[in-house]
């Protein structure tokens, strides 16, 4: 359980920064990566509790990372 928890991190943080500088997102790149990285934990704790999820844990922390970069800023900009 735990060598998945720092892979999700691992992969979160990565997505976030790929996110920044191939220009999905404009938020800077430590902000990319600490969206990412709490959306990340969210999806990792709701597939724990509930068994929500998708079969492998790197395709979950992908989407979830992914998932809220797209809603985070979207919902503060304006």
């Amino acid at each position: 359980m735990f060598p998945t928890l720092i892979g999700t991190v691992v992969i979160a943080a990565l997505v976030g920064y790929a996110a920044e500088r191939s220009g999905f997102t404009r938020n800077g790149v430590l902000q990319s990566v600490i969206i990412c990285i709490g959306g990340a934990f969210l999806f990792y704790f709701v597939r724990i509790m509930f068994g929500i999820g998708f079969a492998s844990p790197g395709v979950n922390a992908i989407v979830s990372s992914i998932g809220a970069l797209v809603i985070v800023p979207f919902h503060w900009r304006r």
